[in-house]
């Protein structure tokens, strides 16, 4: 038996016993080392707000259809940062080298489970490389995130970019703007995440809290206002606050997951009279103009490339790594104290 987190109702953790599935025909087993809490997507489901629990998204219409839905409580095993060891592999799948082999690291997405059973094509290309920590190996997923809305968000040498929200994405976003030649505002309401904004290569930083600060990116770029703005927090009143930050013509990225109806978000102000270029960026694809060069897979493999190589630290925004058994407490803290906590990575034994 091994274990799972689940939650059986909003705001509602349990973790389960699961029973063993049995091995079949190209199926890999991996036993879970270490699966990290995304802050912003599962919030959604512990709290109740996720769109799924009230409409079904149509792939084909590509809408979401109201009347219906496509999750529903419990909801065992969310989650899409998991590390963890090969334990077995199918007869007609083995000694393909393309297939991680039993011993090996891997990193995927199988959720907060102790035990899984995956094709094993779903892990080619994913061994944890060499000399790289497994726990920063957690971060392939939220990385690729926070490269997707770099890369989307077309920064050129020189420009300002102001990142809006300084959780566990927004400081990789930070981080990445840097790495890409701009100059990176971090702008959030807590000291301690602007002050690790810092530390992530942010060379200036605004407390939302506390300073108007559409006013403060034109101060900082001498009238102009940011060239690119990336909201990647969720909140709608950093996404206006992010359109009312950038220059005339100026880029918005929205990356963030947003809940409910729009409030506070005043599109007859700045972004109308701004001529603001608004820019949905999701996991799901790359930028339409990056599409014949870039796929998930290789965002993947580049932020973990970064972080072999020293140039990204995601480790150093694990504030928690802490027993599944104490997995309710854990979304607790994030829901409700998220002042005390980055990342938080589960930890399986």
């Amino acid at each position: 038996m091994s274990q799972i987190v689940q939650f059986t109702s909003p705001r509602h953790v349990e973790v389960i016993e699961q029973s063993p599935t049995e091995l079949g025909p190209g199926q890999i087993r991996v036993r879970t080392s270490f699966s990290g809490i995304s802050a912003g997507t599962e919030l959604t489901a512990y709290r109740g707000t996720n769109p799924y629990l009230n409409r079904t998204w149509d792939p084909a219409l590509r809408l979401f259809v109201d009347g219906t839905s496509g999750l529903n409580y419990p909801i065992a095993g969310l989650g899409y940062s998991e590390v963890g060891e090969v334990v077995e592999v199918a007869a007609d799948v083995a000694g393909d080298p393309a297939i991680p082999a039993v011993g090996q690291q891997v990193w995927g997405i199988w959720g907060h489970r102790g035990e899984a059973v995956l094709q094993a094509d779903r892990l080619r290309g994913c061994v944890v490389p060499d000399g790289l920590d497994p726990v920063a190996a957690t971060f392939a997923r939220v990385g690729a995130v926070a490269l997707n809305a770099v890369l989307a968000a077309d920064i050129h040498l020189g420009e300002v970019v102001a990142v809006f929200g300084q959780g566990v994405l927004g400081l990789l976003t930070t981080r990445l703007v840097q790495l890409s030649g701009a100059t990176a505002v971090a702008v959030d309401t807590l000291p301690a995440r602007l002050t690790k904004a810092r530390e992530f290569g942010a060379e200036a930083t605004v407390n939302a809290a506390e300073e108007a600060v559409a006013a403060e990116l034109r101060r900082l770029t001498d009238g102009r206002g940011a060239d690119v703005a990336i909201e990647i927090s969720g909140s709608y009143r950093a996404l206006h606050e992010a359109i009312r930050s950038v220059t005339v013509d100026g880029r918005v990225v929205s990356s963030g997951f947003y809940q409910g109806e729009g409030a506070g978000l005043r599109l007859g102000d700045e972004f109308h009279h701004n001529r603001v270029r608004l820019v949905s960026s999701q996991i799901s694809g790359v930028p339409p103009q990056l599409a014949g060069r870039w796929d998930q897979a290789r965002l993947n493999h580049t932020f973990l490339q970064l972080a072999l190589a020293g140039r990204i630290d995601p480790v150093g925004l694990v504030t928690h790594v802490i027993g599944v058994e104490q997995a309710a407490e854990a979304f607790q803290m994030l829901d409700q104290r998220p002042e005390e906590a980055l990342q938080v990575v589960l930890k399986f034994s």
